[in-house]
């Protein structure tokens, strides 16, 4: 292998990056009317379906949308070649969280080609965006690691990076309950809102890369994901403030996923208000990702569903 380079992605590169994401999946596969799962060719599916295996990546079309999204200042896209072909993609986030993450650039994903997957590519590229790191005067580099990923575990350790929390996933169960809250929508999604706060529910990954991910309305022109109850609140509750985007879950419709970012700490308060409001909603579970202090806090109705992931960090 003659040169290896990585650099930040173009939208021009959207065609090569959505079919590197498009090696990894064998098989092609929909419900038919009868609701059974069938195998079909690639271009029978709608977006959605094709979305559906993979996110944005899997047609060119959201792939562009999503790049174009990156591009704007939403994250920081990075394709690496290898003797003059994208080899790699990569995606990362800058962020400003309280302790321990502080200013720092998140590795959100990393994609590599069948054919490169033992040159060595992640190396490089945490090695380039640690660089990066260094010259924005960044405090630290951090990524996720789900449970189990040994190789993950391997390749940030040999980079000097160290656990810094572990994320675990809850059900508890929505409840009505006494105190007073005000809820009101929130569509305002400028990043700048949440810059230092802290993320006490639903970060898997960074804040910055599930408020890119989740607050903008960029997937509302696919009907089937505009169909899908959402909800943009801005939430007080004793005295305190907090922005949370609630989701129903794809395939268990009375639950609803929660992402919650607040200048404090989840509190017994907030918590309280946030099951009776999703109760009134018609939910009869919330799902819930936090760390060890949080859980803490919902108590002990709450029930670990066993995944979790670790949060991985080196200092610059």
């Amino acid at each position: 292998m003659n040169s290896i380079h990585m650099r930040s992605a173009a939208l021009d590169d959207t065609q090569a990056i959505s079919d590197l994401f498009r090696t990894h999946i064998s098989i092609w596969q929909r419900l038919n009317p009868a609701g059974k799962v069938e195998d079909v060719m690639y271009d029978s599916l709608t977006i959605y379906e094709r979305w559906l295996h993979g996110g944005p990546w899997m047609s060119v079309e959201t792939a562009a949308i999503h790049l174009s999204h990156l591009l704007r200042g939403a994250g920081l896209p990075f394709v690496v070649e290898a003797d003059g072909k994208i080899a790699a993609y990569a995606e990362a986030y800058r962020g400003t969280e309280p302790e321990p993450f502080d200013d720092h650039v998140h590795l959100a994903q990393v994609m590599i080609h069948p054919d490169f997957e033992s040159a060595g590519l992640q190396d490089v590229i945490l090695n380039d965006l640690i660089e990066q790191a260094k010259i924005a005067r960044l405090a630290r580099v951090t990524a996720n690691c789900i449970a189990g990923d040994n190789k993950a575990q391997s390749l940030y350790a040999r980079h000097g990076m160290k656990a810094l929390s572990r994320i675990r996933r809850f059900n508890l169960p929505a409840k009505s309950g006494q105190g007073f809250y005000k809820v009101v929508d929130h569509h305002n999604d400028n990043p700048q809102q949440i810059s230092n706060w802290f993320m006490p529910v639903g970060r898997l990954g960074s804040s910055r890369q599930q408020w890119e991910t989740l607050w903008p309305q960029t997937w509302y022109a696919i009907s089937e994901m505009r169909e899908r109850r959402t909800y943009r609140l801005n939430f007080s509750a004793s005295g305190q403030e907090a922005l949370i985007y609630c989701q129903q879950q794809l395939y268990a419709p009375r639950a609803v996923e929660v992402y919650l970012w607040s200048p404090k700490p989840l509190t017994t308060q907030l918590l309280i208000a946030l099951r009776d409001w999703t109760h009134r909603e018609g939910y009869r579970n919330l799902i819930m990702s936090v760390n060890d202090d949080t859980a803490k806090v919902l108590g002990t109705e709450a029930e670990a569903d066993g995944y979790y992931e670790d949060v991985y960090g080196v200092n610059i």
